[in-house]
């Protein structure tokens, strides 16, 4: 049976689950894969620190070069994270004509046509289905089992971190600063959160999937962001008054040769299956115009959950390499440049959810109402959320039939200098 090595650059959380999972079902991968699949070398600059595995001798290493440098290595796993020595580290592999598997999606999102090419040039793979929804394979499914398929759209919950707050918000009526600091006790969030709950990790995500789905690579610059930060749990409750649910949600599709991607809290009907995604779970709604809808939920994060896709895409390299029939295809084909563009912000379409605080006086709603109306923007169902005190301004929440949002922007910025309403107006898509 053919031997193929395999070296780890990174011995964290996943790293470290890539080692295990290798090293314990070894035989039974062989089996089922007809390769025997030879752990060679794991480097990281921290070899001492205890990750709860067993080792063999001259395994680890701090010299990552040298891992790239092993000719008895032909797959090199990519665990270090982030786009500063990962990249340095995924191109030299590359250039050493050495396959590559990543979870890495921001490095891919950032650089990913450079990534591509160098693998297409060198004629080497590169595989990374860990890089959305951890053990969710979403990346196969899109690359294969969809393939025969034109995708219409994507809806996705793809951040475990922000899905466990929101339903814990959801459940148990707490605000967001309070889950958030549970969240970092149990380790569902890092010290710094920033990258998960403003929506990147996220919008990172988003970005693979429309490469994959449309053929094309977008900027991240140019997708519109929103994370759950400054989501007020009073919102949580109201959109749960009308039938939804709150959840951060890419949101991906396709009309005519323009590509839409957002990444917003957005209003799920209870009805939906994506509704009943909760804690840190994951899931994706991919629809087809073959296929219709299909759903794919899991674990979007973890050491097992993530290594387990890790190792399923280095088998498939590895299969490939031992039966001398390597696919050496561009990761993400390049099909659609110049053929389609990304709908611009303002013109993507939804229905809202507003909340206003209004001025307790006669005809404040009546020129909120004429206001959207001037500007496209109807509506669909009002409720004020609590009777007047002393004159205090009342909670009134707005479901709009489908409007442009360059519109309710403009018509948001108008009611606001009208007096009519106290503070910022809070305006969410509905999915």
């Amino acid at each position: 049976m053919k031997q193929i090595g395999v070296g780890i650059l990174g011995f964290g959380t996943v790293g470290a689950g890539v080692a295990d999972g290798l090293l314990k079902h070894r035989e039974v991968m062989s089996l089922r894969l007809g390769v025997d699949i030879v752990l060679k070398k794991i480097a990281d600059l921290d070899i001492t620190t205890d990750r709860g595995i067993s080792v063999p001798g001259g395994v680890l290493t701090t010299d990552a070069a040298a891992v790239i440098a092993d000719p008895d290595i032909s797959i090199v796993v990519e665990t270090i994270g982030g786009t500063g020595i990962a990249k340095k580290f995924v191109l030299d592999a590359l250039a050493a004509k050495k396959c590559v598997v990543t979870a890495n999606k921001k490095l891919l999102a950032e650089y990913g046509r450079e990534i591509f090419d160098a693998a297409a040039a060198n004629g080497v793979d590169i595989y990374f289905g860990a890089a959305v929804g951890g053990g969710i394979p979403i990346i196969r499914v899109l690359r294969e089992g969809l393939a025969g398929n034109e995708i219409e759209s994507i809806h996705g919950i793809l951040n475990g971190t922000c899905n466990y707050i929101l339903t814990r918000m959801e459940n148990e009526g707490l605000a967001f600063d309070e889950v958030l600091r549970d969240a970092q006790k149990l380790g569902y969030a890092e010290a710094n959160p920033s990258l998960d709950i403003d929506g990147f990790d996220t919008a990172h995500k988003a970005c693979i999937l429309a490469s994959l789905a449309f053929g094309f690579q977008p900027g991240l610059d140019q997708v519109r962001v929103e994370g759950i930060r400054n989501l007020a749990g009073e919102d949580v409750r109201y959109a749960g008054d009308f039938g939804y649910r709150i959840k951060l949600l890419a949101c991906i599709a396709k009309s005519g040769n323009e590509i839409e991607i957002g990444v917003n809290p957005t209003l799920v009907p209870f009805t939906h299956m994506l509704s009943g995604v909760n804690d840190a779970f994951n899931a994706v709604m991919v629809k087809g115009d073959m296929s219709d809808y299909t759903m794919y939920y899991g674990r979007g994060a973890g050491r097992q959950p993530t290594a387990s896709t890790v190792i399923g895409d280095i088998g498939d390299i590895a299969r490939n390499l031992a039966a001398g029939r390597p696919r050496y295809e561009r990761a993400v084909p390049v099909y659609s440049e110049g053929k389609v563009k990304l709908r611009p912000a303002g013109e993507i379409r939804s229905k809202y959810y507003i909340r206003f605080l209004v001025e307790d006086r006669a005809g404040a709603f009546g020129t909120i109402a004429s206001i959207l109306g001037k500007h496209s923007v109807s509506i669909s169902a009002a409720s004020q959320k609590a009777g007047s005190v002393g004159n205090q301004p009342v909670p009134v929440v707005v479901i709009t039939h489908e409007a442009k949002a360059s519109d309710l922007e403009k018509a948001l910025s108008l009611i606001k200098e009208s007096g009519v309403i106290a503070g910022e107006p809070v305006f969410l898509r509905i999915l």
